[in-house]
């Protein structure tokens, strides 16, 4: 392992072995949703409240993840994940039914890139041979949380993104068969572009993907022509055009990608777009995963952006800080 000024170069090449996203109803208009394994008919079963049923999406998708790689549960060595509620309970909860060695991690949507990093770094250290690494968001649990429960029905405004329900799991393992590889990571720094307007997301973080992106390509002696998608999430479809703005390269405009900005496509009831820890979880390991492992994507980095407020430093007045983490993964074939 090289770590150059945070970004990291795994001589061991981790690899993604198995994927699995469930997502919610509403996501059914996803236009990745072909890619989904399962959509959920409710937000809740009966008797269940939001959050016992953000747990039991996220159990599922991990067992689905574990099957999918051909492994038992048991064989698993650790799990790592989180989410966007208080002290991440729904992750926490679902690490109790799953009985495995657990680390909770917080990046607020960045949250699945981090939980991938530290599962490759205990691959690369020789402390692991399987891990379980994602995130996941519920929309019910995070609008009552961070903005107004839905019996409000409060109005939003275009600038606003729309919290995914999705849980978004991969099966790291060292050297797994015809599986893409992670050779690089770059571990984002709080960056704090002094925006207030938690309805206002992709502003906020458009800064700290810069950051993380620039970064990267210094630090990997790489351009953006050597990618063939750099994908953020979740900027939204407002954040997305002030991330190419900050770019000059011409490249930026065809290969700069968010996974929030095409989510729902172009529909105007999401406004913005998507966000939320299992929106860049729920397309990172579905399409971006597929196109890589079918050969249509060779190179891609993967930046997912989180901003990191909470209820109490926005009613005190406190700006947003923000943070991006990014992967770069790469197919490799191996017998």
């Amino acid at each position: 392992m090289v770590n150059t000024k945070g970004t990291i170069q795994f001589i061991e090449k981790p690899s993604i072995a198995s994927t699995a996203v469930i997502a919610g109803p509403m996501e059914k208009d996803s236009v990745f949703a072909a890619s989904f394994d399962e959509i959920l008919l409710l937000e809740n079963e009966k008797d269940e409240t939001y959050e016992q049923a953000n747990r039991r999406f996220i159990e599922k998708v991990c067992a689905l993840a574990v099957k999918k790689g051909h492994e038992q549960m048991n064989t698993i060595d650790y799990l790592i994940g989180g989410d966007l509620i208080n002290q991440l309970s729904p992750t926490n909860f679902a690490a109790r039914e799953l009985a495995l060695p657990f680390l909770g991690v917080f990046s607020a949507c960045a949250s699945s890139m981090e939980a991938v990093i530290v599962g490759s770094l205990l691959l690369e250290a020789g402390n692991a041979k399987s891990v379980l690494a994602g995130a996941s968001s519920h929309h019910p649990t995070v609008e009552r949380q961070f903005r107004y429960p839905l019996e409000y029905g409060a109005q939003k405004p275009k600038t606003a993104q729309w919290t995914v329900t999705a849980a978004g799991f991969a099966m790291l393992q060292k050297h797994a068969k015809n599986a893409p590889i992670i050779t690089h990571a770059t571990i984002g720094k709080v960056v704090d572009g002094g925006q207030t307007d938690p309805l206002h997301m992709g502003a906020a973080m458009a800064s700290a993907a810069r950051d993380t992106i620039e970064r990267h390509l210094v630090n990997t002696n790489s351009r953006m022509a050597d990618y063939d998608v750099i994908m953020t999430g979740d900027l939204g479809k407002i954040g997305l055009s002030i991330l190419k703005e900050m770019f000059s390269d011409t490249d930026s405009h065809v290969i700069l990608q968010d996974a929030g900005a095409q989510f729902y496509g172009e529909n105007d009831f999401f406004n913005a777009g998507a966000s939320g820890a299992g929106c860049s979880a729920a397309v990172f390991f579905s399409h971006i995963y597929e196109q890589l492992k079918s050969g249509v994507f060779k190179r891609v980095l993967l930046v997912a952006t989180g901003a990191l407020l909470s209820p109490l430093t926005y009613q005190q007045g406190e700006t947003i800080p923000c943070i991006a983490h990014a992967i770069e993964c790469r197919m490799e074939k191996r017998g």
